[in-house]
């Protein structure tokens, strides 16, 4: 198969992959429906139905772009968070926003702190800058803050990255300790912060906005998909000084975000009560699947996230078989990419049919295994 002969020498030699595989495409590589789609954490009980009014009354609007400068979602961010608008940034979910922050930063060959195992797109971003991935593994399955900010100093590494809560695992480090990281940095040390999961975490493991908002070396990542259910949506944040979230206007696309879910995320804002509801649907949930997964003989982890990592108590192919016996069964689920936390499997929260189906599965599947 030919391709264009004059692409630069990086994108050359990196390879043609996505982070994840998709549940669409297991569907067609392997023929099986997903019946309860509780792997990519999504949140399955959706946005609320004003969101879904807003979406719809907005509908015919649909031909006109988006406004470049997302004011009005701006405006309500900064309104709901206690900053300025100066202080947001606006970008097609966090993804969008990892790539844009690699791209204000790294160059060829420059060094990138962060968790071996932690979330792969921000290193699939790295990559297609071409930095150089500098890895710290997990303790007792949390990011090792003391590892990472070794690493930093080590490296003189201009980039780290650190999820709280945390994607796979689903652990967490109080806002006192992040906030202690933070100030120990080295001013030339950009911190990625992202914090998907902070509307799901316990109290007291999010910093308040005023402990972080006068660093210039801290951008927070924040996004719609999760609690407010809205992941196809694809609408992300950054919060930060306002000079750093200046920088985004220099490299994003200014056309990029789409009128529909600008319109979605600004009602969803708006509710409050049902993001409540949601929160609360969030955590008992997860209960459910800590119970399944107990009944079954496995170890689940405490989760501030809005899926669960369950410990299945062998090596990575143990947990891998379980991922794969499950689909067999419409249930998609996925887990970490490396050992040692590739014992466990992850699966999402979501509405009681989709628990139920799991609950079915999961002790046929560990039946044919043992």
């Amino acid at each position: 198969m030919s391709a264009f002969s004059r692409f630069t020498p990086l994108v050359s030699v990196l390879p043609s992959t996505v982070p994840f595989v998709g549940p669409e495409a297991i569907e067609r590589q392997r023929g099986l429906k997903v019946e309860a789609r509780i792997g990519a954490n999504e949140n399955g009980f959706g946005p609320g139905p004003s969101v879904l009014t807003a979406m719809r009354e907005q509908a015919g609007d649909i031909w006109k772009y988006n406004d470049p400068e997302n004011f009005d979602l701006r405006e309500a961010l900064a309104a709901h968070l206690g900053v300025t608008a100066a202080n947001i940034a606006i970008g097609g979910g966090i993804d969008e926003l990892l790539g844009q922050i690699v791209r204000l930063v790294i160059e060829p060959g420059m060094p990138v702190v962060t968790s071996l195992g932690g979330y792969p797109t921000f290193n699939f971003h790295v990559a297609g800058f071409g930095g150089r991935l500098v890895t710290v593994p997990y303790v007792n399955d949390r990011e090792d803050l003391s590892g990472l900010l070794d690493a930093v100093k080590r490296e003189n590494a201009p980039l780290v990255y650190f999820a709280n809560p945390d994607n796979p695992m689903g652990s967490w480090w109080d806002a006192d300790r992040i906030v202690a990281f933070a100030r120990a940095l080295p001013e030339t040390c950009l911190l990625v912060l992202d914090e998907a999961y902070s509307e799901t975490g316990p109290a007291g493991s999010l910093p308040s906005i005023e402990a972080l908002i006068g660093l210039a070396n801290v951008v927070r990542t924040r996004t719609f998909s999760k609690a407010y259910g809205l992941a196809g949506a694809r609408v992300g944040y950054a919060i930060s000084t306002p000079g750093t979230a200046l920088a985004f206007d220099k490299i994003r696309n200014h056309f990029g975000m789409n009128r529909l879910a600008t319109a979605a995320a600004l009602a969803a804002l708006k509710d409050q009560a049902y993001l409540a509801e949601v929160v609360g649907n969030i955590h008992a949930a997860r209960e459910r699947i800590a119970s399944i997964a107990r009944a079954n003989q496995l170890s689940p982890l405490p989760s501030a996230t809005n899926f669960v990592a369950i410990d299945a108590g062998r090596e990575g192919t143990y947990a891998r078989s379980i991922v794969d016996g499950l689909m067999q069964h419409g249930v998609f689920i996925r887990m970490p990419g490396v050992a040692p936390l590739n014992r466990c499997i992850r699966v999402s929260v979501g509405p009681e049919r989709d628990m139920a189906r799991f609950e079915d599965a999961l002790p046929r599947v560990l039946r044919l295994l043992d």
